[in-house]
């Protein structure tokens, strides 16, 4: 058996936490085994790796002190490094390297750095970093993986195809987790007090990239025209406060459900009848494969990179398109296009059970 150290998880469950727990679960573990280097006091999905046989390791943030936090990584390091044969570092940006240039230096010899997202979603000072280290990178990785070809000219610049050992690495899940269910359809929109509602769903972050603000605009224009709303809103985020705030304010307190992180997304994708997905950026989104392997109809922006599309029944539409234009395409094609049979997405790319096998020999470096 083969061990990988792995970093991208936090507390959060969010995108990058799942796609690497989706491989995780699949995996063959008497042949490759995941450790977990974290920075956060609370790691999602911790119980389920340790069930899994992972273990989870914790130092400090480098934002909370420089110091504490490479002398934490070194130790780690020289400690552990020889029991790895490979780094798998999930990032969103390029902002810090720090795991991938200690991996170097402790003699790890495959050192992958896996990009995550196609824009910058942090501070003008993490963006400048993330500039910089993009040669820098070069130096200290091994292998370059994105989740999009897409993602690749801000990820990794103009010259990405170009990278060694390039991979493109899909966002994949398991679809049976998402087949739908006429019963829980029934019981979640009856728990939820929506059954004769027109139910517009969004899992996300609360964050501008996210682009809730507009998500709000559109269910606003959808009570204009008189529909029976109900719009379920799935996570968390810094900008969670000030939606709640614009629900007031566009007489939507009803209508809107703030539900928090959920472990139960894949029911609530049941209850749901369209869903709608206006980001200012992505990488490829977990939450629009997910519901699209569930094959709900998705209204989505059209900054999303266009290899997302696997459903006949996913429409794209310009954040320069009015809130009003987005809603009456919800009504007239999303809604009339109605579920399409998950023999669409099983044909896909995005089936774990395609994906794992080259994984797994990707992080090995076994034949397939």
């Amino acid at each position: 058996m083969k061990n990988v150290l792995v970093f991208g998880m936090t507390e959060n469950p969010g995108g990058v936490e799942s796609v690497i727990m989706n491989y995780y679960r699949a995996m063959d573990r008497n042949r490759v085994q995941l450790d977990f280097l974290c920075n956060s006091d609370t790691v999602a999905y911790e119980e389920e790796i340790l069930a899994l046989g992972g273990r989870v390791y914790k130092i400090p943030a480098r934002r909370d002190g420089r110091r504490a936090f490479h002398q934490a990584l070194d130790a780690f390091m020289a400690q552990h490094a020889r029991e790895y044969c490979a780094i798998w570092v999930n990032v969103c940006s390029l902002a810090n390297i720090d795991y991938l240039k200690a991996a170097k230096r402790y003699g790890i010899p495959k050192r992958i750095i896996h990009c995550h997202n196609a824009a910058n979603g942090d501070s003008f000072l993490r963006g400048l970093l993330h500039r910089y280290n993009r040669r820098v990178v070069r130096g200290v990785a091994t292998d370059f993986w994105s989740c999009s070809d897409g993602a690749c000219p801000w990820f990794y610049g103009a010259e990405a195809g170009k990278l060694p050992h390039y991979q493109l690495i899909t966002n994949a899940i398991d679809p049976a987790q998402f087949t739908p269910d006429p019963q829980v359809r029934q019981a979640y929109r009856r728990q939820l007090g929506c059954e004769d509602a027109l139910v517009v769903g969004h899992v996300g972050r609360f964050h501008f990239q996210k682009n809730q603000s507009f998500l709000l605009d559109v269910v606003s224009e959808l009570a204009r025209m008189g529909q029976p709303v109900k719009a379920l809103l799935v996570g968390q985020g810094e900008d969670l406060e000030p939606m709640r705030e614009k629900a007031r304010s566009l007489g939507l307190e009803g209508q809107v459900e703030f539900l928090g992180v959920r472990s139960d997304t894949a029911q609530l994708y049941q209850a749901m009848d369209v869903f709608v997905f206006p980001s200012q950026f992505e990488g490829l989104p977990m939450a629009l494969l997910e519901a699209q392997a569930n094959g709900l109809p998705c209204v989505v922006s059209d900054a999303i990179v266009p290899e997302i599309q696997v459903n006949s029944n996913l429409y794209r539409l310009s954040l320069q398109d009015s809130p009003k234009q987005w809603a009456e395409c919800v009504v007239n094609k999303a809604l009339k296009a109605g579920r399409v049979d998950q023999a669409q997405f099983a044909h896909s790319p995005y089936d774990i059970n395609s994906q794992v096998q080259r994984l797994q020999a990707l992080l090995t470096e076994e034949a397939l």
